[in-house]
């Protein structure tokens, strides 16, 4: 090998080394950076946070006084989350109904939030653990619609769930009686789908 191959490999190579040194400085540099950012983003939300005494100063004596009554759902919410958890284990795999993923719909990712005192995080942990139960018990009520009922009301229902779209019209005794066996197997195929996505349009008999 000539020495201008060598001096030529031996200055890549040296810049090779200074290339990976520069990265490296750059690279601890960007690490110190997020680090200190982390810091001072959770010193600004920290900031946010209102103490407990001034918190329970500053709120209504009407909404103090009406916490035990707010806050006494729990019971209900609890013996609705048996009720629904044991209801689909005994009866889903009868009908032969995926099961609903309680997972799925209970979130408890609030509770470490910097800025919320004691009292927040706990009514964060109550609205999370009621409207999850409440979601999980909708979709949980839905699929046994659709697997017993699947018809449309004659009048208009607010906020009707997922898989209300997909049932029969009212009064269609015909596409009802021919439909509603496919209308369950495709609630059965279901298991390839994700919880509380609606099931695909069942074909007009």
């Amino acid at each position: 090998m000539s020495t201008t191959m060598e001096e030529l490999l031996a200055r890549m190579r040296a810049l090779e080394e200074q290339l990976e040194q520069e990265y490296s400085q750059h690279r601890e540099a960007f690490e110190r950076r997020r680090a200190e950012m982390a810091e001072r983003f959770l010193e600004l939300q920290q900031r946010q946070k209102v103490g407990l005494w001034h918190y329970l100063r500053q709120s209504r004596w009407p909404v103090v006084l009406s916490a035990p009554i707010a806050y006494s759902g729990w019971v209900a919410f609890a013996l609705l989350d048996v009720f629904v958890s044991l209801y689909q284990s005994v009866c889903f795999p009868v009908y032969r109904i995926p099961k609903v993923l309680r997972t799925d719909y209970l979130v408890f990712d609030r509770g470490d939030l910097p800025y919320l005192n004691v009292i927040e995080k706990f009514n964060c942990l109550y609205c999370s653990y009621g409207n999850g139960v409440i979601a999980y018990a909708r979709e949980v009520a839905a699929r046994t619609e659709q697997y017993w009922c699947p018809i449309k009301h004659a009048r208009r229902v607010h906020d009707a769930h997922l898989r209300y779209p997909q049932f029969f019209e009212h009064g269609d005794a015909e596409a009802f009686r021919l439909g509603l066996e496919r209308l369950r197997q495709m609630l059965d195929g279901a298991k390839a789908r994700t919880a509380g996505s609606p099931p695909a349009k069942p074909p007009v008999p």
